[in-house]
């Protein structure tokens, strides 16, 4: 992004006073520069649905609004259809799930985790899961659902 320079005509009639040197463009062209911002965004447009966790599992659907999110990049348990639990995309057995916990809390800043359960999973099942998260040192737990689900609201 280099300034080009202007000439002035010779031979012709001068402009100025008198003055015949190169002078500097005022001109900056900024074509390059949106053409590389236009291609960064279209990167991070892909790539920004690739960064969330993909274990498959059908969520529940309730009227929650969302949570608010952290600096530090949530951890999420999930247990599937089948009864596996999953810490972020890791299967985990449950009988060393709360050691896991502690050490994984050991090296967090914050104790939030996004407890995901698929919607065929006993209750029973959800809360024993809740208890080993406690258990590990993680006290505040979000249950991760799907939107659009019933209100339960008798005035609409």
């Amino acid at each position: 992004m280099g300034a080009a320079v202007q000439q002035a005509e010779r031979g012709g009639r001068r402009r100025g006073r008198g003055r015949n040197r190169a002078r500097p463009m005022s001109e900056i062209n900024v074509t390059p520069f949106v053409d590389v911002m236009l291609v960064l965004l279209i990167i991070f447009m892909v790539a920004a649905p690739l960064l969330t966790v993909g274990v498959p599992v059908e969520l529940p659907k309730t009227a929650a609004n969302a949570l608010p999110s952290d600096s530090e990049e949530p951890l999420t348990v999930t247990i599937t259809a089948t009864g596996d639990v999953q810490i972020q995309t890791t299967t985990t057995p449950r009988d060393g799930l709360v050691g896991k916990l502690r050490a994984i809390a050991a090296e967090r800043e914050t104790d939030r985790v996004f407890l995901r359960a698929d919607g065929r999973v006993p209750y029973e099942d959800v809360m024993q899961i809740m208890g080993a998260l406690n258990a590990g040192g993680f006290s505040n737990v979000g249950l991760v659902t799907d939107v659009g689900g019933p209100t339960l609201d008798d005035d609409k």
